[in-house]
C-alpha cells in the first residue's frame, strides 16, 4: 500500500476511459483517499464512487480560480489533509497554426496552463502548512517533440508550459519538502482518440513505437502512483517520459 494514508486530488478525473480516472483507481487501490474534480456534465461524484466508500467527487473548474480554491478548501474538510494534486485536467484541439483563432488559443491555454497554475495554487498552502506534498503535472510528449498526432500547436504550447511552470515550482518549494514533476505521456489509447484513429492508423503508429503498442491509461497512472509515493522522495523537477519509446532523447 504504497500510499496508506494519503489524500489525493485528481482534475479532470471523472472520465472513466481517461487518465485521470485510471490514476484514482490505482491510487485508492495503493491505499489513498481521492478526490476526483472535473465539470458538473462529468459527474465526478459519480466517478468517485465507483471506487468505494471514503472518497470523494467534486464540480470544479480549473480555469476559475475561486472554483479551484473552493475544491482544495472542501477536500481538506472532508478528508483531512491533502498529498497529492495530479493537474490531469486538459483539452486538445485538431487544427494547424494558421486556423488557430484567438478564441482557440485561450480556450487550449487556460484548461492545460492556466488550470494547472490555479489548482496548484489552491493546494500549495496545504502542502506548505503540512512540509510535505507531491505535485504531478501531466504534460505531453507533443510539447518535447513539437506537434503530437492529434493536438494542435497551441496544445503543444500549453504542454510546453506546463513543464516550465512545473520546473519552476519544484525550485520555489523543493526547500519546503514539495515535489513537483511532470509525465510526458504518448499517445495513449483514451477517449481522446475515440473516432479520430482508425484501427489501421493506430497500428501504423504502433510499428514506429519501440515497445509496438500505444499507451494505456494504467500505464500514466502507475507513474503518477511513484511520483505520489515515498519511492520518488528525491524526485523533484523531473519529466517522466512515458511514451513506449516514442521519443528517445
Amino acid at each position: 500500500m504504497l500510499l496508506k494514508d494519503q489524500v489525493a486530488i485528481i482534475t479532470g478525473g471523472a472520465g472513466l476511459n481517461g487518465l485521470g480516472f485510471a490514476t484514482a483507481r490505482l491510487m485508492a487501490e495503493q491505499g489513498a483517499k481521492v478526490a476526483i474534480l472535473d465539470l458538473e456534465a462529468a459527474d465526478p461524484a459519480g466517478a468517485a464512487a465507483r471506487l468505494g466508500e471514503g472518497h470523494l467527487g467534486l464540480v470544479a473548474d480549473v480555469t476559475d480560480k475561486t472554483s479551484c480554491e473552493a475544491a482544495a478548501a472542501q477536500v481538506r474538510a472532508h478528508l483531512g489533509r491533502i498529498d497529492t494534486l495530479v493537474n490531469n485536467a486538459g483539452i486538445t484541439q485538431p487544427v494547424k497554426t494558421l486556423e488557430i483563432t484567438g478564441a482557440d488559443y485561450d480556450r487550449i491555454l487556460n484548461v492545460s496552463l492556466r488550470g494547472t497554475l490555479y489548482m496548484s495554487q489552491a493546494v500549495l498552502p496545504t502542502l506548505r502548512a503540512q512540509q510535505s506534498g507531491s505535485i504531478i503535472c501531466i504534460s505531453s510528449v507533443s510539447a518535447q517533440r513539437g506537434g503530437g498526432i492529434l493536438g494542435g500547436p497551441h496544445y503543444s504550447a500549453a504542454k510546453a508550459g506546463v513543464l516550465g511552470l512545473a520546473r519552476a515550482m519544484a525550485r520555489e518549494f523543493g526547500p519546503e519538502n514539495i515535489r513537483v514533476n511532470c509525465i510526458t505521456p504518448g499517445l495513449i489509447g483514451t477517449d481522446i482518440i475515440k473516432g479520430k484513429l482508425t484501427e489501421e492508423k493506430k497500428a501504423e503508429i504502433a510499428e514506429t513505437i519501440p515497445l509496438a503498442r500505444l499507451g494505456r491509461a494504467d500505464d500514466i497512472a502507475g507513474a503518477c502512483v511513484f511520483l505520489a509515493s515515498p519511492l520518488s522522495t528525491y524526485c523533484t523537477g523531473i519529466t517522466l517520459d512515458v511514451n513506449g519509446g516514442m521519443l528517445i532523447h
